[in-house]
């Protein structure tokens, strides 16, 4: 779900921003979908061990028919009947690969992460020795940062339900409240019963609406900082032009694209912007044909790797693709996914909301990348190290390393 900024507007990925998914449904025109379908509300980033508990909105997982459409309470008509019918309905006939039916409450959480918002009270959990849940880390000024809860604390029950031997996944959906686009309101309260140190004691926080960190910046030693964008949401172009226009000219960089499902066009395009001089960036579109373009000024400069592998989607893929067709960066990794088509919602009248695909976008050469995915310059083989080999790649771009 990206949006394409200043063009037809975008969709798909989580982000807020560039296109509205509720203006989309109340105009079909406003808005187009590029992107992988994502699930609200479901936790399944999975990062060196590491689940992004409640601060997760993002799974890569398409929605399709039959799939989550359970009833809602207080939602649209849709919601009230007890699924996502006419969209469901709709989704079956069109034999469409891509389509995706959601209830009104479904894709107003939808609508929530492509603002890279979520409900939650701020901690991301993983899943230790012998089964126990422990905190990994707490966002700074969330509700379990005021209550005092800190990352190594083993988290042992939420609103009395044990967490030990449970998938994270349930330990992130009981955190939330309620399962993927069900989950419960900012200000609604949980209980969390928790060990340090062999003190035990319980928490009742309120959930608050937070926003989601999807771009990460580190150093990867001297002269090479690694920026990793794990979707595409609002603000996330914007904040990877921060970075790169800050850096030193022989400061080399690693754009990690793994494992990201996609995001709003727009801010892919953004993000283009951000290692660009202006541009073609992509077109899209089926009988008529749309372009999109980077703004000038970027930092054209510094060298560039970007390092994809299959779980690297969508708004991820069009930004990959642009950068190596325009020449800017070498793609190191394995090849990517292949999810090149853009969708478009389409609010029913239940109130339930399909998407469905209009066209495929290509590369500034021409490139599809549906069912294709992008090849990378440099192929990491199995059991090979990517990060390592793309640090050897920066160096032979001028890098110390």
């Amino acid at each position: 779900m990206f949006a394409p900024r200043g063009s037809a507007r975008t969709v798909n990925g989580f982000a807020d921003g560039e296109h509205r998914p509720h203006r989309v449904l109340r105009g079909a025109g406003l808005t187009l979908v590029f992107v992988t379908v994502l699930a609200t509300g479901a936790v399944t980033e999975s990062w060196g061990g590491v689940t992004h508990g409640d601060a997760s909105p993002v799974s890569p997982r398409p929605l399709r028919s039959g799939e989550g459409g359970g009833a809602g309470d207080g939602g649209a008509q849709g919601d009230t009947q007890g699924g996502a019918h006419d969209a469901e309905e709709l989704v079956s006939r069109s034999g469409d690969r891509w389509a995706a039916a959601y209830t009104a409450r479904e894709y107003e959480g939808l609508r929530m992460a492509l603002d890279g918002e979520y409900v939650g009270v701020g901690i991301t959990v993983r899943s230790s020795s012998a089964d126990r849940i422990e905190v990994a880390r707490v966002r700074p000024g969330s509700p379990a940062d005021e209550a005092g809860v800190r990352a190594g604390d083993r988290l042992l029950a939420i609103d009395g339900t044990g967490t030990a031997g449970r998938p994270v996944t349930d330990v992130v959906t009981l955190l939330r409240g309620g399962p993927p686009g069900e989950g419960s309101s900012p200000g609604s309260e949980v209980v969390l019963d928790l060990e340090r140190d062999g003190r035990t004691w319980s928490e009742r926080l309120r959930r608050a609406r937070l926003s989601v960190e999807t771009v990460t910046v580190s150093s990867l030693g001297e002269d090479v900082t690694r920026i990793r964008i794990d979707s595409f949401t609002k603000g996330s172009g914007d904040e990877v032009r921060r970075v790169a226009d800050r850096l030193p000219p022989d400061e080399g960089i690693l754009l990690d694209l793994r494992g990201n499902p996609g995001g709003l066009v727009a801010e892919a395009t953004d993000a283009a912007s951000a290692f660009l001089d202006g541009g073609l960036v992509a077109t899209y579109g089926d009988d008529t044909r749309h372009a999109l373009y980077a703004e000038p000024g970027g930092n054209t400069e510094s060298p560039l790797v970007v390092l994809v592998d299959g779980g690297t989607m969508s708004a991820a893929e069009l930004l990959t693709g642009a950068l190596q067709d325009r020449g800017r960066a070498v793609v190191v990794g394995t090849r990517t996914f292949g999810k090149g088509s853009v969708q478009v919602p389409r609010e029913q009248p239940d109130g339930s909301v399909a998407e469905m695909t209009v066209g495929e976008y290509t590369t500034p050469a021409g490139r599809t990348v549906e069912r294709e995915g992008i090849a990378p310059d440099l192929e990491v083989r199995p059991g090979e190290n990517a990060l390592e080999e793309a640090r050897t790649v920066l160096s032979g771009l001028g890098t110390r390393s």
